[in-house]
């Protein structure tokens, strides 16, 4: 398993060698935002299409 660290310069290295701050922290974020909805999956913190379809036309 990697290290944040070792995550985080992937990420980097990834990127092309042009890219911005702007385009590489947004990488970073999406990982993380990733990361949280699998684990908020796994602790049944999360809800069906179905019943967020609901909650929307209630809305």
């Amino acid at each position: 398993m990697q290290t944040i660290k070792e995550r985080l310069k992937k990420i980097i290295d990834d990127q092309p060698d042009d890219a911005s701050y702007e385009e590489i922290l947004r990488e970073m974020l999406f990982d993380k935002m990733i990361d949280r909805g699998l684990q908020d999956s796994k602790e049944n913190r999360a809800i069906s299409n179905k019943e967020m379809e609901h909650r929307i036309k209630t809305w």
